[in-house]
């Protein structure tokens, strides 16, 4: 036998340190079997850390006995694709982050950890034929039975239990005369395993069947990027179905990621009664177990469709064909932690590498996205209409100031009280919407105007009734509500503002004989009591269900005819230049919601700013009109599309060295910019400043803020990166994290 060449492994080690954030090479051991994407345990300085492979060779430039054995193989299969790996070194570069942050960011916890394992119970089986077993177990009637129902194949004994109590002391008989064996089998843990399903499947409309017939053909040639611009009910989920359907024909895997948690119970419904036990779960609301089996299903190709939140683009799908992102137009598709990723440009990069096929989907695609389909960047698909001809939802604003003015200073407008009324006399159901949870924004002195904020954080605590406590909604710090000013010992100190808890008081007190649910970050504290709230409000147990966005995002619930929007405008006094497009959104989305079944809805919006042209076209629904009206102002005022915002988020412990370093950082990129006329063209802003949030868990945070000409950014944004790298190099005590056209500025 010919001996193997010797083999050279190029290895990514697990440590986020950039100075050692390159590929380091090793000697692979004759009797070891490696592959790209395996994970190994290797000597590294004094110690052993784990890598995973990024390339095998059989030559390499470093001679061989300067270099060191991988150790062992961590696991016997590769934990990434060949395609993750290429999609790896792309983040690393696009996202300025270390290699090991991404790879870390690639693998659930559970994996990494090596602590959960697949979870088994004892199970039996037959060994001989059921002739002869039934002869050995001769005239004894419980373990004839239990023979009988073994026919089938192997059962667990947990399963055996229900049908014959004291089937463990029965099969160990059987085990003793050679008719049965014992074995460990793996149970799955299966993710909403108790939702109800339907696998009703509807006649495409003429527009649904344009989509399909356009999208299969792309998938055809293996190639494409879509955005699918459907109105809210216009079946963009039938779309993808026939979609994952055809990919699936073509032994090709699909991905459909969803902006949320919220979401995910009834997408996992709708396509696990549609693809079985093909179709897997994945987001961070999952338990460990389950969570680890989902992506072994995955990996092992047992599931050939995955359903989750932002990080399932990293699902380990073989053969990917379809990649699908619904509610595109969502920021929690963007990372906050590091990795500070864009899932939606990593989507677009990974069907790039496979020649895959990209789907975004939305009724309010963002105005960026948008913009960039206009000029051929992505395929535009449109579904103008609902499914089976229902119309839209019939809008009403009120003006909240004309309410008070008027006599009523309830939080519950005239109009919204009368419709409510109407609606469960009728047996309706009905939302309402307000993007703000707790029961009071804040508690403030009536004496010094002093407000109580988190120890922790520059911001206000948040009020929650329930246990008369205190809630930072940013760290997490929990303190009881004050009897007296903290600032001045006043008594006078009072709860203001309003948040969901109180609207469910409050709610509570004007219909007395209706029932209600709320959903927000408060009662949703585990996927399964999300799952119970869903299924309580579509089985008609409550009338009305209460929530923030949550309920904004694709719910589908057909007994909803009245939707009420609280406070439609809170999210226009956000200090962020899309305040105005996620008003927008977010009214249109929530209005969505109503009308979906066979009865018309209504939709109830309550502003302060009634003639906001955001308010204004989400009443209208008009997504074009408000687009056009959008567009003009972020020319005028320079915003995305036109320019490329980069902010650098400094954070430390002392607060004069986070500024020290903000401003050290504008002044060398200053020199950089303003040293040449060609370059200073370029830019349009640049200054350090305080962050709007000025402390977040014991930090301070500065920024410098950088607006760059779009057409003549990537000089200048390779600039600012490698000055930032530099720069916190040489300080310490300080993190530097760069974020391109963040989703957010506080």
């Amino acid at each position: 036998m010919a001996e193997r060449q010797l083999l050279y492994a190029r290895v990514a080690v697990d440590l986020a340190n950039r100075e050692v954030d390159r590929l380091f090479s090793y000697r692979v051991p004759e009797d070891l079997r490696l592959l790209p994407g395996m994970r190994v345990l290797l000597p590294f300085g004094r110690r052993e850390v784990c890598g995973i492979v990024m390339e095998l060779s059989e030559s390499c430039e470093i001679e061989p006995e300067k270099l060191r054995d991988v150790l062992s193989a961590v696991d016997e299969y590769q934990v990434l694709t060949q395609e993750l790996l290429s999609l790896a070194l792309f983040m690393q570069k696009s996202c300025d982050c270390t290699l090991a942050q991404v790879l870390r960011a690639m693998l659930p916890a559970q994996v990494r950890s090596r602590k959960v394992r697949p979870l088994t119970r004892l199970a039996a089986r037959l060994v001989l034929p059921l002739d002869e077993a039934l002869q050995r177990a001769g005239r004894a009637k419980r373990q004839l039975e239990m023979l009988r129902q073994l026919e089938e194949g192997p059962l667990r004994l947990g399963v055996l239990e229900e049908a014959l109590p004291g089937a463990q002391a029965v099969a160990h008989a059987l085990q003793k005369k050679g008719a049965i064996e014992l074995f460990s089998a793996e149970v799955p843990r299966i993710p909403y395993k108790n939702l109800e399903v339907s696998a009703e499947d509807f006649l495409p409309t003429p527009h649904q069947a344009l989509a399909i017939a356009r999208l299969s053909r792309a998938m055809d040639e293996g190639c494409g990027s879509f955005l699918l611009h459907g109105v809210t009910g216009s079946g963009k989920t039938e779309v993808y179905i026939h979609l994952i359907r055809r990919a699936l024909e073509r032994g090709k895997g699909a991905i459909v990621l969803v902006p949320e948690i919220a979401l995910t119970p009834q997408m996992a419904s709708w396509f696990r009664a549609r693809f079985g036990d093909t179709a897997a779960i994945l987001h961070s609301g999952l338990s460990d177990g389950e969570r680890f089996d989902e992506w072994t299903r995955v990996r092992e190709g047992r599931a050939r469709v995955v359903v989750g939140a932002r990080s399932a683009v990293f699902a380990p799908v073989d053969d990917l064909g379809l990649l699908i992102v619904d509610e595109e137009h969502e920021s929690s598709y963007r990372s906050d932690t590091h990795p500070r990723y864009d899932a939606i440009e990593l989507a677009k990069e990974r069907c790039r590498l496979l020649n895959a096929t990209l789907l975004l989907g939305s009724a309010t695609p963002s105005v960026e996205r948008f913009a960039r389909a206009l000029r051929g960047e992505y395929e535009l698909l449109e579904m103008p209409q609902r499914v089976k001809g229902r119309p839209m939802a019939g809008v009403s604003v009120v003006d909240m100031r004309a309410e008070l003015i008027e006599g009523n200073p309830s939080i519950f407008s005239r109009e919204l009280r009368q419709r409510m009324e109407e609606t469960l006399h009728e047996g309706g159901q009905a939302l309402l919407f307000l993007n703000r949870r707790g029961y009071a924004s804040f508690i403030k002195c009536r004496a010094c105007g002093a407000s109580v904020k988190c120890e922790h954080c520059d911001v206000s605590m948040t009020y929650h009734k329930q246990g008369e406590r205190l809630v930072c909604h940013y760290c997490g710090a929990e303190r009881s509500r004050p009897a007296a000013c903290p600032a001045c010992g006043s008594p006078l100190i009072k709860p203001f503002g309003i948040g969901t808890q109180k609207v469910e008081e409050l709610f509570q007190k004007e219909f007395p004989g209706a029932s209600c649910l709320r959903m927000d970050a408060d009662t949703v504290r585990s996927k399964d009591a999300l799952v119970d709230i869903l299924r309580r409000f579509r089985s008609g147990e409550a009338e009305v269900l209460i929530g923030t966005q949550m309920l904004a995002k694709g719910h589908d619930f057909p007994r909803v005819t009245l939707v009420g929007a609280m406070a439609a405008d809170l999210s226009l006094n956000v200090p962020d230049f899309r305040s105005e497009e996620r008003t927008f959104q977010l009214l249109t989305q929530v209005a969505g919601r109503a009308g979906r079944g066979e009865a018309p809805g209504h939709v109830v919006v309550q502003s302060y700013e009634p003639g906001h042209y955001a308010v204004q076209m989400a009443a209208r629904q008009d997504y074009r009109a408000f687009f056009d009206q959008e567009i003009r102002r972020r020319r005028h005022g320079l915003y995305p599309p036109y320019t490329k915002l980069l902010r650098v988020l400094l954070t430390g412990q002392v607060e004069g060295d986070v500024r020290a370093a903000c401003e050290e950082l504008a002044q060398r990129l200053k020199d950089w910019f303003w040293a040449s006329d060609e370059r200073r063209k370029r830019i349009v802003q640049l200054r350090p400043m305080e962050a709007p949030l000025g402390r977040l868990r014991d930090e301070f945070r500065w920024q410098l803020f950088v607006k760059l000409y779009s057409h003549q950014s990537e000089e200048g944004l390779e600039k600012i990166a490698s000055e930032a790298r530099e720069l916190a190099a040489q300080t310490k005590g300080v993190h530097f994290d760069l974020e391109l056209n963040p989703s957010s500025f506080l």
